[in-house]
C-alpha cells in the first residue's frame, strides 16, 4: 500500500465515521500520511484526528479512537495505535512491503510512470540560457512520465549545438500527434536562476546534475565538485549506489540465487553490519564499543559503571520490550520501503510543480537508505543463500530500479560499473 492509497483508506475511515453519525465534520479532500515521528510507531502516521477535533467539538483522543477502530478494520492495515495528543500510527499488513517490491520489480525503471495519456497538453517555454533549457528538458521528461503531452519552445529557435550533443537536450517540439480534443494550457515559462558559468566542461551527467539539483530559486554551483568521487558529492552517491546494486546482483547470480520479494526488517539488516560507505567500508554498527574497549563478561560492551543489572529489570537507557500485540520497534520494516512507496508521489509533485530538484533530492535519500543494506545482501563465508538474502536482494534491486528511472528522467546515466 502506497502513501496515496493509505491516505484514501484514512479518508474512507473518516467518511464511515461521519456516515455512522459519530463525527459531525466535513470530510477533508485529502489526508497527509508520513513516516512516524519521535515517539511514534508502525509504518505511517497521520494527525487527521487533531485536525478534525475542533470542528467535531470533541477531544482529539476521542476522535482518534473513533477513527482507530474503523482504520484497524480496513484491508491491508494490521494495527493502529494512538500516541501523543491523538496521532494515529498505522502498521500495514505483513505483505505490504513484499507486494510493493514485487510491483517495482515488475515495472522496473518505469515504476511511478503513468501508462495512459491523460489528454493534457502542456507548452513549456524557456529563455535561451543553458540552465533554463536543461530544466525545461527535465520538466518535459517528468510531465511525459505522468501521461502529459508536452510541447517545448525556446527563444531564438530550438536548442542546438553542444546543448544537444553534450547536455543531451532534446531539440524541437516533442510529443507529436496530439489527440484531437485534448486540452491545452497556457505556455509555462521556465525561469530558474541563471547559471553563473557554462557547465559544458563537466560533461553531460555532472553538468545536468549541477543545473537540476538546486531549487529553481537557488544559484547553481558550476565547479569540479560534481566530478569528485567521494561521499560528499550527492551525484556520486546516487550513481555509486546504482552501480553497487548492479554489482551485487551480478555476484548473487554467480552464487546461484536471485531476487525474491520477502520480509526485510530493519533490525535484521542492522544486526548484520553498519552502513556501507562509498568504497565498500562498512561503518561499525550502533553500539559497537570503540577499539580497545574491554568487552563485558559475555563479549558485550560493559554497562555504565555502578549500575547493577538484574533479570527482568531494564538497564537505564535500554529500550523497553513491546507490550503484547504491539509492534516491536526493532523489527519494523526497512526504512527504504517508505521512500520506494513515496516515489510515484514524488514524480507527480515534481512534474506538477515543474521542479526536477525534488526528484534529485529524493534520489539522494534513496541512495543513502539503500547503501547500508548492501553489505548484508550476499552470504558470508560458508553461509548458504537463504530467503532473507533473496528478500534483501529484491529490495536492493527495487531501489536500483527507482534510481535508474529517476536518473533517466533527469537525463543522467545510471552506470552498471563505477
Amino acid at each position: 500500500m502506497t502513501p496515496v492509497e493509505l491516505s484514501r483508506t484514512v479518508l474512507r475511515a473518516v467518511r464511515r465515521a461521519v456516515d455512522d453519525g459519530v463525527l459531525d465534520v466535513a470530510v477533508p479532500e485529502r489526508v497527509k500520511v508520513t513516516p512516524p515521528g519521535p515517539g511514534g510507531c508502525g509504518d505511517y502516521a497521520t494527525n487527521v484526528a487533531l485536525q478534525l477535533a475542533r470542528p467535531a467539538g470533541q477531544p482529539p483522543l476521542q476522535v482518534a479512537e473513533i477513527l482507530r477502530t474503523r482504520l484497524a478494520a480496513s484491508d491491508g492495515v494490521r494495527d493502529v495505535v494512538v500516541t501523543g495528543p491523538g496521532f494515529l500510527n498505522i502498521s500495514l499488513g505483513d505483505s505490504a512491503g513484499v507486494d510493493l517490491v514485487a510491483r517495482i520489480l515488475r515495472r522496473g525503471p518505469r515504476y511511478g510512470f503513468v501508462e495512459q495519456a491523460c489528454g493534457e497538453v502542456v507548452h513549456l517555454h524557456a529563455a535561451r540560457e543553458v540552465r533554463a533549457v536543461v530544466v525545461m528538458d527535465a520538466v518535459g521528461r517528468l510531465l511525459r512520465s505522468q501521461g502529459v503531452d508536452v510541447r517545448t519552445s525556446c527563444e531564438g529557435g530550438s536548442p542546438a549545438g553542444e546543448w544537444v550533443t553534450v547536455l543531451g537536450v532534446r531539440s524541437g517540439g516533442v510529443g507529436e500527434g496530439v489527440p484531437r480534443g485534448a486540452s491545452s494550457s497556457v505556455a509555462h515559462v521556465i525561469q530558474p536562476v541563471s547559471a553563473p558559468a557554462s557547465p559544458l566542461h563537466l560533461g553531460r551527467d555532472a553538468a545536468r546534475w549541477a543545473l537540476l539539483h538546486p531549487a529553481a530559486h537557488d544559484r547553481p554551483r558550476i565547479s569540479d565538485e560534481h566530478l569528485v568521487q567521494r561521499e560528499g558529492n550527492p551525484l556520486f552517491r546516487v550513481r555509486y549506489a546504482h552501480a553497487r546494486i548492479r554489482a551485487v546482483s551480478r555476484n548473487a547470480a554467480d552464487l546461484g540465487f536471485r531476487a525474491e520479494p520477502g520480509s526485510v526488517e530493519r533490525g535484521a539488516v542492522e544486526s548484520d553490519g553498519g552502513p556501507a560507505r562509498p568504497g565498500g567500508i562498512p561503518t561499525p554498527p550502533t553500539g559497537t564499543p570503540p577499539t580497545g574497549t574491554p568487552p563485558g563478561p559475555t563479549g558485550t560492551p560493559p554497562g555504565p559503571p555502578d549500575i547493577p543489572t538484574h533479570p527482568g529489570v531494564p538497564t537505564p537507557g535500554a529500550q523497553p520490550h513491546s507490550a503484547p500485540g504491539s509492534r516491536d520497534r526493532t523489527a519494523t520494516p526497512h526504512p527504504l520501503l517508505h521512500l520506494l512507496a513515496d516515489h510515484p508521489r514524488v514524480l507527480g509533485q515534481a512534474a506538477a510543480h515543474r521542479a526536477p530538484d525534488r526528484l534529485a533530492r529524493h534520489l539522494v535519500s534513496v541512495a543513502d537508505a539503500v547503501l547500508p543494506l548492501l553489505p548484508a545482501v550476499l552470504p558470508r563465508g560458508a553461509e548458504k543463500p537463504s530467503a532473507t538474502h533473496r528478500a534483501r536482494l529484491a529490495l536492493a534491486e527495487a531501489a536500483g530500479a527507482v534510481l535508474a528511472g529517476g536518473l533517466s528522467l533527469l537525463g543522467i546515466d545510471a552506470p552498471e560499473h563505477l
